[in-house]
């Protein structure tokens, strides 16, 4: 294949601009080549081994393949006369391509044009959509939905198809939060999760996530894990129900749930950490992100009793709850230190990203209750995680399946990278 005018072989270094003329200008002619087949080894090579005959350069390429089947497409440089040749040789190109491809029982079309595609508008997005299943009529509607907004669905590819079915648009020519206004009650509407993240380099950045417990990262409430040693179950749910009907706010609900544990025996922390239960997909999750470079951490308006022993189980960077006080082995009834409470949460997100030295913009929190919620929009993603219909309306998206590591796929992480990473354990 030539070089591009003014390219010189060991000249340019990689981190060199390529000179202006390696991409057509809009009057150069380009031939955009579909192959569609039975994929095999070797078509790939095969057709560029094929142009590489009529010295075209390669403008872009694109290539799927689907149940075996492979879509293939090359635009590149028509093809030029060679001296002593008559006419275009773009003829002989097409005849040529047309011959390899009835070869290996594989259909060739060859469309003419000018110069490379067209530019992608500006306002640029990721948008995930999660189904459990996912159907063709929320899948019409939500690209319906994104063309509403004047976007363009530019590139579609799946992340997962199990637990969940996973797949991510890139999406052009609208505005992310637009495009999140729009499509966040279409998802409510046809039952499917829908997240929706500006496109560039920052969504690769997003290095500390952040987790309620209760709820979250574990199935159990602590407190209610608590109060079934102190035979105070029902009590508990009383205060907890009047504090959900705003009768108490979070402070005064757990003074009073905890007053309710005075007197019990400490051994029972043991007891209680043996009972919690982690979400379904909690350890994934996590030991992703790790692998990933990602520093994890938990804030808790349950006890550090439980989350001190998740953090060392799970390897996690950072960890703050409430703490019960004991004294001569039994709880008194109060808790000690800072309350973690809904402004808490967000507060110590921020105190955590500065540890780590990650600006906010590039952090991820997820929770469930009204509790998470100034947490969820302190931080550049906010996951409300099978959150009441108030949490999922305030936060930035919603993940209402029962795994938690379906939040990888809102990251860009696919099912099959999670997988090879747990092949090749170091």
């Amino acid at each position: 294949m030539r070089a591009p005018a003014g390219y010189r072989k060991g000249t340019m270094s990689a981190s060199q601009t390529p000179p202006a003329t390696a991409v057509p200008g809009e009057d150069v002619p380009t031939l955009l080549v579909k192959i569609f087949g039975k994929d095999r080894p070797g078509i790939t090579a095969g057709l560029f081994d094929t142009l590489a005959a009529y010295s075209v350069d390669v403008v872009d390429i694109e290539q799927v393949v689907t149940r075996g089947r492979i879509t293939l497409c090359a635009l590149v440089t028509a093809p030029t006369p060679t001296e002593g040749s008559h006419g275009s040789t773009e003829g002989d190109l097409r005849a040529t391509v047309h011959s390899w491809a009835e070869s290996l029982n594989l259909q060739a079309e060859i469309i003419s044009g000018r110069g490379d595609n067209r530019p992608r508008g500006t306002g640029r997005s990721h948008v995930t959509v999660l189904g459990h299943p996912l159907t063709a009529e929320s899948t019409a509607a939500i690209a319906a939905a994104i063309t509403a907004t004047g976007g363009n669905i530019d590139r579609i590819f799946r992340l997962a198809k199990y637990p969940v079915t996973a797949v991510e648009f890139a999406v052009s020519g609208a505005e992310t939060e637009a495009l999140r206004s729009v499509l966040a009650p279409e998802a409510a509407m046809l039952g499917v999760d829908v997240a929706v993240v500006a496109a560039g380099l920052q969504r690769r950045a997003q290095r500390l996530v952040v987790m309620d417990v209760d709820s979250t990262l574990i199935q159990d409430e602590v407190i209610e894990l608590f109060a079934a040693h102190a035979g105070c179950e029902a009590e508990v749910a009383e205060v907890t129900a009047a504090a959900m009907r705003g009768e108490l706010d979070f402070e005064q609900s757990l003074h009073a749930r905890v007053e309710l544990l005075r007197g019990l025996d400490a051994s029972v922390v043991d007891a209680v950490r043996k009972e919690v239960r982690l979400t379904p997909g909690a350890r994934t999750l996590v030991r992703t992100l790790k692998r990933l470079g990602y520093q994890v951490g938990v804030v808790s308006g349950g006890f550090t009793q439980v989350t001190d022993a998740l953090k060392e189980e799970l390897g996690l960077d950072f960890a703050s709850a409430n703490t019960l006080e004991i004294v001569d082995g039994t709880f008194t009834g109060r808790v000690t230190g800072e309350i973690v409470d809904r402004a808490g949460k967000a507060r110590l997100l921020r105190r955590f990203a500065h540890e780590a030295g990650v600006p906010l913009a590039q952090t991820v929190a997820i929770g469930d209750g009204a509790n998470d919620l100034d947490m969820l929009n302190t931080a550049g993603l906010g996951v409300a995680f099978n959150a009441k219909p108030v949490v999922r309306e305030a936060a930035h998206t919603a993940v209402n399946v029962p795994f938690l590591d379906t939040v990888l796929y809102l990251l860009g992480v696919t099912r099959e990278e999670v997988e090879a990473a747990d092949t090749h354990v170091e």
